[in-house]
């Protein structure tokens, strides 16, 4: 995976709207995609083709049909390289201040 062309393709905001309307609905063409975004049919082809290069969006031929449909591999390896660590260790900070918080005798996890 590369990584550079991941955090490039989710830096802007029109693609990641791209993204959102592909996790609502997955297996969507161009034209449903273009009608929720307020760029030309151009601008979301060439964003399209920045998720397909990042390996973020997956295309599928069906027919005559082009249906693009998200790929969730790379925000996961993200999520599980840069975020869950830390999360972890907040989870627990909330985890023992609610215990705290309800008295020992209450907790049952």
């Amino acid at each position: 995976m590369d990584i550079d062309k991941v955090f490039k393709a989710l830096a802007d905001p029109g693609r990641r709207r791209l993204l959102d309307l592909l996790h609502q609905e997955n297996g969507q063409t161009l034209t449903a995609l273009c009608e929720h975004m307020d760029m030309t049919r151009q601008a979301v082809t060439q964003h399209l083709q920045q998720l397909e290069e990042a390996n973020l969006v997956a295309i599928v031929w069906q027919g005559r049909e082009k249906l693009h449909y998200l790929n969730p591999v790379p925000l996961h390896e993200i999520y599980e390289r840069w975020i869950e660590k830390f999360e972890r260790s907040r989870l627990g900070a909330l985890r023992d201040l609610k215990k705290r918080l309800e008295g020992d005798e209450d907790d049952k996890t």
